[in-house]
């Protein structure tokens, strides 16, 4: 795999390199933080390393800014304050452990919406978690994973669920 000759601080160097910018979606459950024990794994010690993570919200279906109460609005608004915390909490989790991290939230179509940040922004890699559904439970809400394995012109670490290291 690697040319002969090539010692362990020249791989590591190579691999920092290739990987400048990973992308890591978010949505708020456990499951999908099982995805930072590998991010975890990729950023550690690395300088210059860029970490983002992404936590994509679904518009009001009245658009972001037409409302039919003042209930709606209170709730859209929650939900905002409810994303930015939740990933500032993880955000300071990573930081801790000397990770670089930034936050973002978008809106719309989630699977669209992180193909379209990684486009947009230059990510190099997409670390994340699947919920492992399969059959009927995956049809009606489709897969995002599926979505952006298929789609994505970047390279990407799908955790599945039963892979986690907590529960071997």
């Amino acid at each position: 795999m690697w040319p002969q000759g090539t010692d362990i601080t020249e791989r590591n160097y190579l691999d920092a390199e290739m990987y400048k910018k990973v992308l890591t979606p978010l949505d708020g459950s456990e499951l999908s933080e099982h995805a930072l024990e590998h991010l975890k794994a990729i950023a550690l010690g690395r300088e210059g390393l860029q970490v983002i993570l992404l936590h994509v919200a679904y518009p009001s279906p009245h658009g972001v800014y037409k409302f039919s109460t003042d209930s709606q609005f209170e709730q859209y608004e929650k939900a905002q304050v409810d994303a930015q915390h939740y990933l500032s909490e993880v955000a300071e989790s990573l930081k801790e452990e000397g990770i670089a991290v930034e936050t973002t939230i978008v809106y719309g179509q989630v699977a669209h919406e992180i193909l379209k940040y990684v486009e947009e922004n230059r990510v190099d890699l997409i670390v994340m978690s699947t919920h492992g559904r399969s059959g009927a439970t995956r049809w009606p809400v489709g897969s995002v994973a599926d979505s952006i394995l298929r789609h994505s012109t970047v390279p990407v670490l799908i955790v599945p669920p039963h892979s986690f290291r907590s529960h071997r």
